[in-house]
């Protein structure tokens, strides 16, 4: 009876080491599925849809020639831009799409509600459409992020402003949001440094579309620069209600999310002399070279709209991912995934911009800020590698 034990418990052993190993969710002998969830509709479509296009154009690339015999599947999720919904599909994504990672989830507070469920069960998240400094702090080995953060660009910009242009009264508007709330603390922190008090503050619902009441309060404070937590409605709203009110001799001031052909093109000059940071600058087609211009065409011909900003990001950190799983091989593994992109070095994109690096300890590809200002319409670069 011993030995039969032994020789059916011997025989169970063997079986269980021929069964071969469960592939990670989001991997088939032919497939790659990546997950998004973003706003296709709401206040911040603009961003969602050209950052999905700008990717899936990226993707549709990669396709045509397959990433190590597999296909990329891109599954993308409309949250029009509010928080129950981002859990929602970020929960569908998980579970039931079973996605290998999450590439270009869009929206500060969006992210910052789902990640601790989703890096729990190890999927990764990578280049999400925030510069929250929450996606890449405190490190996780799971979170991947492109470009300089709001704080950063923030911080950088009030010291630019006070230093070169005499600014003494800094105060901050922003969406009362984990988003808002970065450029406020920006703004604090280095104003602080800088030993200097915040002149004023006013905070408005992401959703709000009359803002008479935070720039009266900021008028009436004598702000004479105003760093702007807002995207891309709620910033020309704001800037037309101060104009309507009469009050000029101050600055507005944005980051990467103000940062849009869109807010630059607004009608009738209305963001004429508006700055913004970022940590990309938009590349014109007319006015760049001709490899830029042959996207933009072929970005065009596919969704018959102009690229913005979101659809040149889009693309970039699109690109970055298919080098990183051709890089990762035949045996995909998120482990693998994680290797490559550790391996990412001096990546330079298309566009003009700065070079990505990441390593071991590092998850934040780079932290240059730039200054642009409307003109004509335009973004035009006044600044490079601001730093506070």
């Amino acid at each position: 009876m011993r030995k039969l034990s032994r020789l059916a418990l011997g025989a169970l052993f063997a079986g269980a080491l021929a069964i071969p190993a469960l592939a990670e969710d989001g991997v088939t002998d032919t497939e790659i599925v990546l997950g998004n969830h973003t706003a296709l509709s709401g206040p911040v479509s603009a961003w969602g849809i050209g950052s999905t296009e700008g990717m899936r154009m990226r993707f549709d690339e990669a396709n045509e020639k397959g990433i190590n015999g597999r296909k990329i599947k891109f599954v993308v999720e409309d949250h029009q831009y509010q928080v129950p919904r981002a859990v929602q599909a970020a929960n569908k994504l998980i579970n039931n799409d079973k996605i290998f990672a999450m590439v270009g989830a869009l929206g500060t507070p969006q992210n910052n509600a789902v990640l601790g469920e989703q890096l729990q069960k190890g999927v990764p998240n990578l280049f999400p459409f925030t510069a929250a400094r929450s996606m890449a702090e405190p490190f996780h080995k799971l979170k991947f992020a492109a470009f300089s953060t709001y704080y950063d660009q923030v911080r950088a910009v009030v010291k630019h402003f006070v230093e070169k242009d005499g600014k003494k009264n800094v105060c901050a508007m922003y969406q009362d949001t984990d988003f808002g709330h970065e450029i406020r603390d920006g703004v604090r922190d280095q104003v602080k440094a800088m030993k200097l008090e915040v002149a004023g503050e006013a905070a408005y619902g992401p959703m709000d579309t009359e803002f008479v009441a935070p720039i009266s309060k900021l008028k009436s404070a004598g702000c004479d620069l105003v760093v702007m937590g807002s995207i891309i409605r709620d910033s020309m709203q704001s800037v037309g209600t101060a104009k309507k009110l009469g009050w000029t001799g101050v600055t507005f001031v944005g980051q990467a999310a103000s940062y849009d052909p869109i807010v630059a093109a607004a009608p009738g000059g209305l963001m004429e002399g508006f700055f913004s940071a970022t940590g990309m600058p938009f590349a014109y087609p007319d006015t760049s070279a001709e490899p830029i211009k042959a996207w933009a065409a072929k970005y065009k011909a596919r969704t018959n709209q102009d690229p913005n900003s979101a659809a040149q990001y889009g693309y970039v950190t699109a690109d970055i991912v298919v080098k990183a799983l051709e890089a990762a091989g035949k045996d995909l593994t998120r482990a693998k995934l994680v290797t490559a992109m550790e391996g990412v070095k001096n990546y330079k994109p298309m566009f003009p911009g700065p070079a990505l690096n990441y390593g071991p300890d590092k998850r934040q590809g780079s932290t240059a800020s730039f200054l642009a200002k409307v003109e004509g319409g335009r973004w035009k670069v006044v600044g490079e590698n601001l730093l506070y």
